[in-house]
């Protein structure tokens, strides 16, 4: 398939009175169009800046300091400000983790949801309106009619989060991102969000990248996956790859701490250690630390990502058969 975005070298710092917290540091990646690629890890390891560096939302004292992140033969790090908010909520659009937060309380539902199609569709405020309403019966709202004259306090969670995608779906995107985007919500309800967003991506053909820790979401909805650890990719492979054959230590790790209904366990099995401070990285591998496979060369050197079969990448010696190999199946 084609490239829609793609990601290369890209590092966004901060710089804080405390030094450089390198929180993405030399990330590549490429979503193709029409598919979905999910992006896991622990939280702290770049994850969601990933994705605010792609909106260009990145808050101070953070800035993009290296890397191209190229969409229809431009670079949206470099783009000036004008033409990345005609691209912003119009060409890509993003769905925020908490939508009671991202969501204005003064304003009614009907009328932020207007805003973005006036802004970037040209409609009047009535037809703005009538556009709302038609996409909140898109995501399954009862009562459109009544709801865009609500304020965001009055709607449940999953409701709120509905809103959310339809705002993020009113001008037919071809990239959506969504961080999160069933974190706060009860298990039901996350199952409703993520068959709605599986419609819409199979409706209108949009590309999505899907930020979670949840290995279950990754599995459901995802085409292909990356791992991401201490601000760098530590492994890429499709789904079942992924799943079957993990070809890094770490992705091992957050398999293996999934509770299992075949397997009775006293204990939940966990990574030992604690994800490094951003502004302390180690040396060598960022993961060595915690690694049990880790070589005295590990503590010193950093690995490359290694391209492995079928596509496959693996940021390991291991993997590349300089030591144990660390695959296993599944």
């Amino acid at each position: 398939m084609e490239p829609l975005l793609s990601i290369n070298g890209l590092k966004t710092h901060f710089f804080t009175s405390e030094g450089v917290v390198r929180s993405v540091d030399g990330v590549d990646l490429t979503i193709r169009r029409g598919e979905t690629l999910g992006v896991v890890g622990e939280s702290g390891c770049g994850k969601s800046v990933t994705a605010l560096s792609v909106m260009r939302l990145i808050p101070s004292p953070g800035r993009i300091v290296e890397g191209a992140i190229i969409f229809k033969n431009s670079d949206l790090a470099k783009v000036p400000e004008k033409e990345m908010r005609d691209i912003r909520g119009n060409e890509i659009a993003m769905i925020f983790q908490d939508p009671m937060t991202s969501l204005n309380p003064v304003y009614t539902i009907g009328m932020q949801i207007a805003e973005t199609i006036r802004l970037h569709k040209g409609f009047d405020k009535k037809k703005g309106i009538q556009r709302a309403v038609e996409l909140l019966r898109q995501v399954g709202i009862p009562r459109a009619e009544q709801i865009v004259d609500e304020y965001p306090h009055r709607l449940s969670g999953g409701m709120r989060q509905r809103v959310m995608i339809a705002m993020a779906m009113a001008c037919d995107p071809k990239l959506l991102i969504a961080d999160e985007p069933t974190t706060a919500l009860d298990v039901t309800i996350q199952a409703q969000i993520l068959d709605l967003m599986r419609a819409l991506k199979k409706e209108h053909g949009t590309s999505i990248l899907m930020i979670t820790h949840d290995l279950g979401v990754v599995a459901e909805m995802c085409d292909r996956v990356v791992v991401m650890y201490g601000g760098k990719v530590v492994e890429q492979a499709d789904v079942e790859t992924l799943f079957e054959h993990p070809a890094h230590p770490y992705t091992r790790g957050l398999l293996q701490s999934i509770p299992s209904l075949e397997e009775e366990k006293e204990w939940l099995d966990s990574i030992p250690g604690n994800v490094p401070i951003p502004s302390e990285m180690p040396e060598g591998c960022k993961f060595a630390p915690r690694c049990p496979h880790a070589m005295d060369r590990c503590h010193i050197e950093e690995p490359p990502l290694y391209e492995l079969a079928g596509g496959q990448k693996s940021r390991c010696f291991l993997a590349a058969g300089e030591g144990t190999l660390c695959r296993m199946s599944y």
